[in-house]
């Protein structure tokens, strides 16, 4: 997987305040950590990693910051803070790496192929959206591909039954459910019991004639007098 390089500044105010008037400019807080090695509070450009996490490896992106235009840290951004109205990055956090050892990172699973069991009335149902798994930087793919196209209707694909690309691991019990054909539930509305009338039909009553040809009651009078005065 292909590296891009990320400018980042470190910085020295921390806070809300100082926070928001980073964001007006167009650079957004972040934290530089892992190794062992010190934490680093820094600032990258908002709107360009923005394109970076976009992308087809959206965060799974190796990342290089290049702090102060001079020390280079090969990172991934995790913890990803958005504004839930807008949307707009608020802040993020990178884990320093290397490329000789594994990460974990979550992959999002893709179903491909047309499942013969759709041609009964079978629906192909994903159980599965996201797997997590383990790889050197340079192994993790940017997607998993579920073929379904040898599925017949109440067919199952299980973790056992894809591949892996090579160098990639993943924990997950041999049984655990991927994908399957399966006819779709219908709900039926449960019919009227005996003497129930339906809503609308017979016993409406008709608007305007409630009350007609009643004999005005004591109240009525005395509001009637009452707006004489």
């Amino acid at each position: 997987m292909p590296d891009v390089t990320l400018t980042a500044e470190k910085r020295t105010q921390r806070g809300s305040r100082p926070s928001g008037r980073l964001r007006r400019e167009g650079l957004l807080p972040a934290v530089v950590y892992g190794l062992d090695e010190d934490s680093l509070v820094v600032t990258v450009p908002a709107r360009e990693l923005g394109h970076i996490l976009s992308g087809d490896s959206g965060a799974n992106t190796l990342i290089t910051l290049a702090v102060d235009g001079e020390e280079e840290q090969l990172t991934l951004a995790r913890q990803i803070q958005r504004d839930p109205v807008r949307g707009d990055l608020v802040h993020v956090d990178f884990v320093r790496i290397r490329r000789d050892v594994a990460v974990e990172a979550e992959i999002p699973v893709h179903v491909v192929g047309e499942a013969p069991g759709t041609k009964e009335g079978g629906i192909v149902e994903q159980l599965l959206f996201n797997l997590t798994i383990s790889a050197k930087p340079a192994d993790i793919p940017n997607e998993i591909e579920i073929d379904v196209s040898g599925l017949e209707l109440n067919d199952q694909l299980r973790f056992t039954d894809i591949a892996l690309p090579p160098g990639v691991t993943a924990e997950y019990e041999d049984d655990e459910l991927l994908v399957q054909v399966i006819i779709p539930r219908v709900v039926e509305e449960p019919e009227p019991e005996e003497g129930e009338e339906i809503e609308g039909e017979e016993g409406e009553e008709i608007e305007g004639e409630e009350g007609e040809g009643e004999e005005p009651t004591e109240a009525s009078d005395a509001e009637s007098d009452d707006a004489g005065d």
